[in-house]
């Protein structure tokens, strides 16, 4: 039986590299981990959330970002999650472009408790300011049967 997830977590960056394209076109490429706890609802809730992350993004016309979330809650409770998102900017009100990050997520695999954990929804990504990311997890997760 499946348990809903509703979980959402502030990612402060802890580390990045960034490869700049000097063609004029914005283009960049942010390799990036960064850190927060997940809260809300579902088994990953006060869960420590690590994103392992690749940003590959046309500021002002379109990106792919992926990664993965390891989420660890308790000693040696670890979830590996794989995520996709496809970034689109669409006009804000101030006729500024506003980017758009959804997609996502699946359970790959588990250790401790969440060993044979299964999963998979929605992924949003929305900024918390200039440099942290708001990651909004929705979807289904089934724990293994002991």
């Amino acid at each position: 039986m499946a348990d809903p997830l509703s979980v959402k977590a502030t990612m402060v960056p802890k580390e990045q590299i960034k490869l700049d394209f000097k063609d004029g076109s914005g283009h960049f490429v942010l390799m990036v981990r960064r850190e927060g706890t997940a809260a809300g609802a579902g088994l990953l809730d006060g869960a420590q959330i690590v994103e392992y992350g690749r940003h590959d993004i046309v500021p002002g016309v379109a990106g792919d970002p992926s990664g993965y979330l390891v989420a660890t809650k308790g000693e040696g409770n670890v979830a590996y999650i794989k995520w996709t998102v496809r970034a689109v900017f669409l006009p804000g009100k101030d006729g500024k472009p506003e980017i758009h990050d959804n997609g996502f997520w699946e359970v790959v695999s588990g250790i401790g408790s969440f060993k044979g954990l299964k999963g998979a929804g929605t992924l949003h990504i929305m900024s918390a300011n200039p440099t942290d990311r708001i990651f909004i997890l929705d979807g289904d997760l089934v724990a293994q049967a002991n």
